[in-house]
């Protein structure tokens, strides 16, 4: 685990904000020379702490309104089994995070679509697909109250 200090936070906190900040803003917002700013961001990335960057898409603007959370429950928890799912399921275009979970179901993907009838179609040709799945349980989010990609530092 990195040990970070306040200006480190400082900066990982406004790179979170605003990712296409320049290196020179950033410096200034956080009271570092340009150099010094760009020394910690390149340790930050080389210790793991920066994953990478990214452009967020709004799905509602693509037409893409509706998340499902859906719970899949294998038929066992062989290591084989397990792996042969999450590598299936990396293929499923409309799923956006899975996660292993501890308690009745083995797995929770968020999911999405268009609409009802969108998440029909990736039932039926991927979701019902996958192996070793035993049972799926779909459940419709009626709207987004709060999201966030920061962490909280």
């Amino acid at each position: 685990m990195a040990e970070l200090d306040a200006t480190d936070r400082k900066i990982l906190n406004r790179l979170q904000a605003d990712g296409r900040i320049t290196n020179a803003e950033l410096a200034e917002r956080v009271n570092l020379s340009p150099s010094a700013c760009l020394r910690r961001v390149h340790r930050l990335e080389a210790q793991g702490v920066i994953a990478g960057y990214a452009m967020l898409v709004d799905a509602d603007a693509l037409g893409l309104g509706t998340t499902v959370f859906v719970e899949v429950t294998l038929t066992g928890q062989a290591v084989d089994l397990l792996s042969e799912f999450e590598t299936a399921v990396r293929e499923v275009p409309a799923v956006m995070e899975c996660y292993l979970m501890a308690g009745d179901a083995d797995y929770l993907l968020r999911v999405v679509v268009a609409d009802v009838q969108d998440f029909e179609r990736i039932h039926k040709e991927y979701l019902s697909r996958l192996p070793h799945v035993a049972r799926i349980r779909s459940i419709f989010a009626m709207r987004t109250v709060y999201k966030s990609t920061a962490i909280t530092l």
